[in-house]
């Protein structure tokens, strides 16, 4: 089976949250499975400057109004194509916004050519290759089975995967003139949405199948709470979404093997988990003592429920906590961060940045980590946190519900705790859930069990890419599989 891959980010190249581990993790997982995937991806600065060996398979004088090539390379076990427009992608900031932070202004023709040449290649255009399915994520690549099927070429299949409902590439109806689509693709059947056009709706009114990143959200994007004005169009493709929880790269995230771990450890040998504690609490100024270490490893967002984080240090605090931050976003919870961090010198650390290496270290020493989602597709961190005996501590959404087992008295009686979940998302039930850990973090028999029994937890991507090779079979021709 041939899939062409379509995605805004990718790691090890570009990343700014799970979607780029999805984008760089399943398609190492589905070549164990016999699918050959072909990833296309935008050219930008740092992709470009991880190429090594490359070759112009095709090109573009008029792509939207720009022209660019496309390029094929191997980077990381990957299978790339690039697409090399720089009018479009060579330029300083992130994959969406510049260098003060503020959307690319272009950024609806940005990824509407990246999606454009993703059709073109589906529709057979790159020399010596077809693929027999496309498989596109979020909003930035929406438009490629829009593309698909308003082209008149013959159909090909196609699945959408919305990782964040949330964002959804909605623009002023006035740039559908540029997009090269026919008329009747501004319709509420089609493109069209409130007079706007939606990519997220492009992607998933037009593709054959929906997947979402977690089965209990592909059910919350169903409902008003959770579907952000997409759940009526979602009801009426029930029978085609699909929720499949997200794996993690288990080569990448090995506390046994890992560089960023100052003291590499397994599931055998825990003592060796608080020599890393002493490593996070020295990066942080954090005093050292034996009580708690809480983390948080996140974008400092409301989404993320870190401003009731900010509001509950000082209960942390009063446990006999400490609490080690990194991440940016809101600036008001940043600041909130600052000020708890003020208030409680060595007992509270802040980093507002993004550092792969230390989060790494961060899983590997800390106690608990806090994951307080008001919504959330499905999580990563809480992955890694398992990965590493760095117990989450979670809000009862998403994800984090799928693959986090509350350590409720049945479960330990079970020996199948993993964490500790609470509901709803507010204030008093998070301090109720933190007071909970802390309980449970002196019993340290016990702590050590949920500890174990995460780090048993399979997280890879083996039963997911399972599924995903299952929907891909689905939508195939019988016998071409």
């Amino acid at each position: 089976m041939k899939v062409l891959s379509v995605a805004s980010e990718l790691y090890p190249l570009i990343k700014t949250g799970g979607l780029a581990d999805v984008a760089g993790a399943l398609p190492l997982a589905l070549k164990k499975r016999g699918v050959a995937t072909k990833t296309l991806v935008p050219g930008y600065p740092a992709v470009m400057a991880a190429l090594r060996e490359v070759a112009i398979r095709m090109s573009f004088d008029d792509l939207l109004g720009v022209r660019a090539d496309v390029l094929e390379a191997q980077v990381a076990g990957l299978d790339l194509l690039v697409l090399d427009a720089p009018a479009l992608f060579d330029r300083a900031g992130g994959p969406y916004v510049d260098v003060h932070g503020k959307d690319h202004p272009d950024n609806w023709r940005r990824f509407a050519a990246l999606s454009l040449a993703g059709a073109r290649i589906a529709a057979g255009e790159l020399p010596g290759w077809q693929p027999d399915l496309v498989h596109v994520h979020d909003w930035q690549t929406g438009l490629v089975p829009a593309y698909m099927r308003y082209s008149g070429k013959p159909a090909l299949p196609s699945v959408m995967t919305i990782h964040n409902i949330a964002f959804q590439g909605n623009f002023g109806g006035e740039i559908f003139g540029a997009l090269g689509l026919p008329a009747q693709a501004m319709d509420v059947e089609g493109i069209e949405y409130f007079g706007q056009v939606s990519y997220l709706k492009a992607g998933i009114q037009t593709a054959w199948a929906v997947s979402t990143v977690s089965p209990s959200y592909a059910e919350e994007i169903l409902t008003p709470e959770f579907g952000m004005g997409m759940e009526g169009l979602l009801n009426r493709r029930i029978g085609d979404l699909h929720g499949i929880v997200n794996g993690i790269d288990t080569d990448v995230w090995n506390p046994h093997t890992d560089p960023s771990v100052s003291h590499p450890f397994g599931i055998d040998d825990l003592e060796a988990r608080p020599l890393n504690k002493r490593a996070v609490e020295a990066r942080f100024g954090l005093i050292e003592d034996d009580g708690p270490l809480f983390c948080v490893i996140s974008r400092l967002t409301w989404q993320k429920g870190l401003d009731l984080v900010a509001d509950a240090v000082d209960e942390i605090v009063s446990l006999g906590g400490r609490l080690a931050v990194l991440g940016s976003g809101d600036e008001a919870i940043v600041n909130a961060l600052r000020s708890a961090a003020y208030r409680h010198p060595g007992r509270v650390g802040l980093s507002v940045a993004y550092d792969e290496p230390l989060s790494h270290l961060m899983q590997a020493g800390s106690d608990a980590i806090l994951i307080p989602s008001r919504f959330e597709p499905c999580g990563l961190t809480q992955l890694y946190g398992l990965r590493y005996g760095c117990v989450p501590v979670v809000s009862r959404t998403g994800g984090l519900n799928d693959t986090v087992i509350d350590a409720n008295p049945a479960a330990l009686a079970a020996d199948a705790a993993t964490g500790i979940s609470f509901g709803p998302v507010t204030l008093e039930s998070l301090k109720r859930a933190l007071r909970r850990t802390v309980r449970l973090y002196g019993d340290r028999p016990t702590w050590a069990r949920i500890q174990k029994q995460g780090m048993t937890s399979d997280v890879s991507w083996e039963n997911s890419a399972a599924l995903y090779h299952k929907l891909y079979s689905s939508l195939l021709p019988k016998g071409s599989h």
